[in-house]
């Protein structure tokens, strides 16, 4: 069976969550992102309980991929400690295949 990779993260708001998710697939780091819904955020941040309107991304890209698309998606938000979590998904061949066609290096046609 194949896999992808999904990697999800939660931005402050709907631009800077348009911002990250144009940034990563511009540069072929995922094939795709998903900009959800807000959600309302309830976490705990320097010893208080916080609340917040949050916009979550999800991003479709390759199991070796991850990394360094989490490395850029944190260093293109704005919180202190981006929450930037990741896992492997099974998927079909088609879909792998799409997903390994639009991200990575782009060579030139000899």
């Amino acid at each position: 069976m194949s896999r992808i990779a999904i990697v999800r993260v939660t931005c402050a708001d709907a631009a800077e969550a348009e911002r990250i998710a144009r940034a990563a697939v511009d540069e072929r780091l995922a094939a795709c992102a998903n900009i959800e819904a807000p959600c309302r955020s309830i976490y705990r941040w320097r010893g208080a309980v916080e609340e917040a309107t949050e916009v979550p991304v999800l991003f479709k890209t390759t199991v070796t991929g991850t990394a360094a698309l989490a490395a850029r998606v944190a260093a293109l938000h704005g919180y202190d400690l981006p929450a930037v979590e990741w896992w492997t998904a099974d998927a079909g061949a088609a879909l792998v295949a799409w997903v390994e066609e639009n991200t990575g290096p782009i060579y030139p046609v000899l």
